[in-house]
């Protein structure tokens, strides 16, 4: 078969996303490169760089793709409810999409269509009585706390989907009772404890202590 010489097919941008979509969810955000993309579309690097300006734009195009498709739910007026209800879908909103949490956890990149949460947030939590700027502080720590959250579960979920011993669990197995009593008394349980859901338990005990 001869060789196929000439310029490489026309790409389209939404060809491109569409791509690097397909590379972060099959191997990573760390695998994207435009060589590996450019090898997805079947082109060039220099043919991608004509659509995007560099990894960032594509990210941010991926992000803003993402943020547009989230429903936004209704949310209560009582300011301490205002704030948990967005948290909790700020929370299913990133968990529902594990590449979003790689992206988001270097805290500089993010879609103009997601601040929709800060949004709420913050403005809820001057209602209830804090300064702009307390509130953003409000932000800032259901934010961390979402994301430890999210990534410590996803930690924890990869750990059983490889049905594999933890070292954590041989600890736990060999504790001395008389050192820790209570650790003993659930250390057959610790893996199945820990694994369990306490978002919504967590960010109702942030608020009630942030919130005036």
């Amino acid at each position: 078969m001869p060789t196929r010489t000439g310029r490489p097919p026309k790409i389209s941008r939404a060809e491109i996303v569409a791509a690097a979509l397909r590379v972060i969810e099959e191997d990573g955000v760390g695998a994207l490169t435009m060589r590996r993309l450019a090898r997805e579309v079947g082109s060039t690097a220099m043919a991608i760089y004509h659509h995007v300006r560099d990894k960032e734009e594509l990210l941010l195009l991926l992000l803003d793709d993402y943020a547009a498709g989230i429903p936004r739910p209704e949310l209560p007026e009582e300011p301490r409810e205002r704030v948990v209800a967005a948290a909790m879908a700020m929370h299913e909103a990133v968990s529902g999409c594990p590449w979003v949490v790689d992206v988001l956890r270097a805290d500089d990149l993010m879609s103009v269509g997601a601040l929709w949460y800060p949004e709420r947030i913050v403005d809820a939590a001057v209602r209830a009585g804090l300064t702009t700027e307390e509130a953003v502080d409000v932000y800032r720590i259901i934010w961390h706390y979402t994301m430890g959250e999210i990534g410590g579960r996803a930690v924890a979920r990869r750990r059983r989907e490889e049905e594999r011993s933890t070292y954590r669990e041989r600890v736990f197995a060999e504790l001395d009772a008389e050192e820790f009593p209570r650790l003993s008394e659930v250390a057959g349980r610790w893996e199945e404890l820990t694994a369990r859901d306490t978002y919504a338990k967590g960010v109702r005990a942030l608020v009630k202590g942030l919130l005036p």
